[in-house]
């Protein structure tokens, strides 16, 4: 398998090969969905996605940079995969007139895919069957003046990315992009819940009334536990074992008409100690049925989210902006988005030991490379470092 790969891919640009990967059917199918190639001429939706993914993957900060890079390679382009290269003003066009959803049902194909390859993928420390996602949001600060849609507090400019990323394998599986005022919690009532699935969430999701919701169709919730909330304890667990840092246990009823009317039924409330911040964290939630340190450290996973939002800032095109209109950015942040996941695709079907975050690093800054990508990828011993010094764009 080693050996047919690299000869196949033997002369090919880097880039070449990662295109080679993605469903052109499925992505014509999007396309034709929305009309996206309807009377176009010079630059089609597949053209338009391949220079926006040939930015995200070499960590270009405008469509000006991608225009000039593609333009000094225009004789490389053909053996890129890409037509032709085109003006700034042309791609600036597509993306503000092509629907950003041609993109973002792209992206719900790779997503479905990709889960699909990472499903019997092991947790840190968890030994349960249980879907596990950790829901978050990562915040963009914008110019109010050019994104007038894009409100947020205090009369700044801001845009919210939603993510619902499954802990197996690291997979956002659910986006939603808004502006800045959109409160976290209201996100909760535009999932759909997955019974048994476990939800990880901090306090800026507690509503009660989207918390409930979970809880009847079956599915589970752990939240950081307000301080104020008020509440009566119904039982108490003794039985827990203190060296793990484990505080107390305790089955609860919430106080106050409006709680009890909103969240009806007991919750578990579990405290623990966290040595490394030196702080007492409180969590809340709906599960009865794993111990009381598997909550804790069911929780302690959500890091991972965190993880993830700081990487695509830094290594994808994620906090420069490449056009002004909503439908813009939405097209840029799906196509970040769908970067990410294509090379989870690649990282799986080649079984490479590198991390998705040290792939794309990689296959960043060898885009121009002929190597083929099975070798460039499986070899444990690269120094990441030594690249990031090596980047070909620098614009």
């Amino acid at each position: 398998m080693h050996f047919y790969i690299s000869a196949m891919n033997s002369g090919k640009y880097v880039f070449y090969q990662i295109t080679e990967f993605i469903n052109r059917y499925e992505f014509n199918k999007c396309v034709k969905c929305y009309n996206g190639d309807l009377g176009v001429r010079d630059l089609d939706c597949w053209n338009q996605f391949l220079q926006l993914l040939f930015g995200q993957l070499s960590s270009l900060n405008s469509l000006r940079n991608i225009c000039v890079c593609l333009k000094q390679h225009s004789k490389k382009l053909y053996h890129l995969g890409i037509k032709q290269y085109v003006n700034v003003s042309t791609l600036s066009r597509a993306n503000e007139k092509r629907d950003w959803r041609i993109f973002a049902d792209f992206g719900l194909y790779l997503i479905e895919k990709v889960r699909n390859l990472y499903f019997d993928d092991k947790i840190d420390k968890i030994n349960i069957s249980n879907d596990i996602f950790a829901l978050d949001s990562t915040t963009i600060s914008v110019s109010i003046n050019l994104l007038s849609w894009a409100l947020g507090k205090y009369s700044r400019g801001a845009i919210k990315i939603h993510t619902l990323m499954d802990l197996r394998g690291d997979i956002p599986t659910f986006i939603h992009i808004s502006d800045g005022k959109c409160h976290d919690s209201n996100i909760l009532d535009k999932i759909i819940p997955i019974p048994n699935a476990i939800y990880l969430m901090d306090k800026a999701y507690i509503d009660l009334a989207a918390l409930y919701k979970l809880n009847s169709l079956g599915s589970f919730f752990i939240t950081r536990a307000k301080k104020n909330m008020k509440y009566e304890v119904i039982e108490q667990n003794f039985n827990i074992d203190e060296t793990t840092g484990l505080l107390f246990d305790k089955e609860i009823c919430l106080k106050g008409h409006k709680s009890i009317k909103l969240y009806p039924k007991n919750l578990r409330l579990v405290g623990f100690y966290d040595s490394d911040k030196g702080e007492i964290i409180e969590f809340l939630t709906n599960n009865f049925e794993i111990s009381a340190f598997e909550v804790a450290i069911l929780y302690r996973n959500r890091w991972k989210i965190e993880t993830f939002f700081k990487f695509i800032k830094q290594n994808l095109t994620i906090k420069k902006l490449w056009g002004h209109s909503e439908n813009a950015v939405k097209i840029h942040i799906w196509v970040a988005i769908i970067t990410y996941l294509l090379i989870a695709y690649i990282k799986k079907i080649l079984k490479s030991p590198l991390s998705i975050y040290e792939m794309i690093e990689l296959l960043g800054i060898s885009l121009f490379d002929k190597t083929p990508i099975q070798e460039l990828i499986s070899d444990t011993e690269i120094e990441l470092n030594m690249y990031q010094q090596l980047r070909l764009f620098d614009f």
